[in-house]
């Protein structure tokens, strides 16, 4: 079996556990080992993440995983302000910053003024590797990685709702964008601290949310396709 899968990744479910799911069905209808099976995909989502995440299954496919990694992605983001988390989302511990109430009109300034062509810090707790050990590695441990900001883009950040404490909005940005980042920035730009609470991703490059398929669907592996 050769092609790619668009899969709705469920909160809670680590971007490998999706992986390894769909290998576990591959591998029975193959009549193969999960172990001898191919499946990767084309960029992670964090476990509190839902939406799209792109498989690709066999080797003629996955051995395309680095091209189609720099694909441009859309998100529909939740913010929370007044705390900051030590890993930029709700699953880390909360500090209280302000309670300090931002005007919409302040939030839609901060939405706009981190667009374009920025430099950004990648979160402490992300995969980036410094000294040739993961950030988040050292973050548990304790230490405070010292990350390089590093170039991307921000198309646009479109204003959904505000009601406070909860931002929404649409972000596109680039490849290798870090929303967690991107609330961090957006709430020291308020004064008032903010998290990421809530993350969908709906585009990556020309695939789209409306065409995936949950790992429970019984027709799973029906929905492979290739390219």
């Amino acid at each position: 079996m050769q092609g790619v899968l668009l899969v709705d990744k469920p909160s809670g479910w680590t971007s490998f556990d999706v992986v390894n799911y769909v290998r576990r069905a591959v591998a029975r209808v193959q009549g193969t080992k999960p172990k001898n099976t191919k499946v990767g995909h084309t960029g992670t989502l964090d476990p509190l993440a839902t939406g799209l995440l792109v498989l690709l299954i066999g080797k003629d496919y996955t051995r395309r995983a680095g091209d189609m990694s720099k694909h441009d992605k859309t998100y529909d983001v939740t913010l929370t302000l007044g705390q900051t988390s030590a890993t930029g989302d709700s699953e880390g511990p909360l500090t209280p910053v302000s309670d300090v109430v931002p005007t919409e009109e302040a939030v839609r300034a901060a939405l706009a003024k981190f667009t374009g062509d920025l430099l950004q810090t990648p979160p402490a707790f992300s995969a980036k590797k410094v000294g040739g050990v993961r950030a988040y590695q050292l973050a548990r441990a304790g230490e405070q990685p010292v990350l390089e900001p590093r170039p991307v883009t921000i198309y646009a950040n479109d204003f959904v709702d505000y009601n406070y404490p909860i931002v929404r909005f649409t972000s596109r940005v680039s490849s290798g964008t870090y929303i967690r980042s991107l609330a961090e920035d957006i709430g020291r730009e308020l004064g008032s601290g903010a998290y990421m609470s809530a993350l969908r991703r709906t585009s990556v490059g020309e695939y789209d949310l409306a065409e995936a398929v949950t790992p429970d669907d019984p027709e799973l592996l029906a929905k492979v396709f290739q390219v």
